[in-house]
């Protein structure tokens, strides 16, 4: 069997109470509202300040790892700069050696080119005096006769006229005197050649008899090995081309059974006729000096009869 007890609760207590716990839980919200707001500021000014001093730090060691090889590369700048104007000075250096050089060989092959130009032309003038002579010095005064000649006055006074007849007859009276001159210098050199040449002719018909030609014999080093070579010359002027052969073939086939001997002294006559030689030549003097020194430095065997 069931009872039923009917009562009355007052519920006023506790909905105060649990209005003031709902005031508490609201202030609760906004203290965490607030305090989630100023974590998330502090988060944010911290993250702020971690990003700007990693940042400074990441800064400052690109910026010293640049200075680092900004000093390095100076380095290495300064050290090359050193040492390109170390060598550009001794290139300066070799440059002004090599020029000193350069002028010292110019002026010294310059004089001796200038030196053989020289010799080579007065020995190529030497090959054929006449006609270089003609050349040089007639053909001039041919050519310029126009000049040399006295050119008439083809109008004028007669004191005029007869002047210039006067010096145009002088003129050729001169003339007319180096033309006789040079016949008469013809004439004398003509008659000396022919009695020069009527000494040297054999009249009438050749006759048997000893000639007596100077021979010379000589022996040189053909090569660097030592070769010896035997050379045989005759005075050309005196016996004919078959003579001069003749002589040769029968001097070299005997050389080896002729008994040389060494001149203890130079025959003076030799000496004073080669010294003649050298001081009438057209030759420059340092020839002239060398052929001298070579001649009193040689010497030669005579033929022991």
């Amino acid at each position: 069997m069931s009872s039923t007890i009917d009562c009355v609760i007052d519920t006023q207590p506790m909905a105060n109470q649990i209005d003031k716990v709902s005031n508490h839980v609201k202030g609760t919200a906004a203290a965490v509202v607030t305090m989630q707001a100023a974590v998330i500021a502090a988060e944010k000014k911290a993250s702020d300040h971690v990003c700007q001093q990693v940042n400074l730090g990441f800064y400052t060691m690109i910026r010293s790892q640049i200075s680092q090889k900004m000093a390095k590369l100076q380095s290495d700048v300064d050290s090359h700069h050193m040492m390109l104007m170390q060598q550009k000075k001794q290139l300066l250096g070799i440059k002004s050696r090599m020029g000193r050089d350069y002028m010292m060989l110019y002026k010294r092959y310059n004089k001796l080119f200038t030196d053989l130009n020289k010799a080579l032309h007065k020995r190529v003038y030497e090959l054929d005096y006449p006609t270089v002579n003609f050349a040089d010095n007639e053909m001039s005064k041919i050519t310029n006769r126009g000049i040399l000649l006295t050119a008439t006055i083809p109008v004028g006074q007669e004191e005029s006229v007869k002047q210039s007849q006067n010096i145009v007859a002088s003129n050729v009276k001169y003339q007319s005197a180096r033309v006789i001159n040079v016949m008469k210098q013809f004439l004398i050199e003509h008659n000396k050649q022919r009695k020069l040449t009527s000494t040297i002719l054999l009249s009438g018909q050749p006759r048997q008899g000893k000639l007596s030609l100077p021979v010379l014999v000589m022996e040189s080093c053909g090569d660097k090995n030592g070769t010896k070579v035997d050379s045989v010359y005759v005075n050309s002027s005196d016996a004919s081309a078959s003579m001069q052969r003749s002589i040769k073939n029968q001097v070299a086939s005997s050389a080896e059974s002729l008994h040389w001997v060494d001149t203890a002294e130079k025959n003076k006559e030799t000496t004073s006729e080669y010294s003649k030689l050298v001081e009438s030549s057209k030759l420059p003097t340092r020839v002239k000096e060398m052929m001298t020194t070579l001649y009193n430095a040689s010497s030669y065997q005579t033929l022991n009869m």
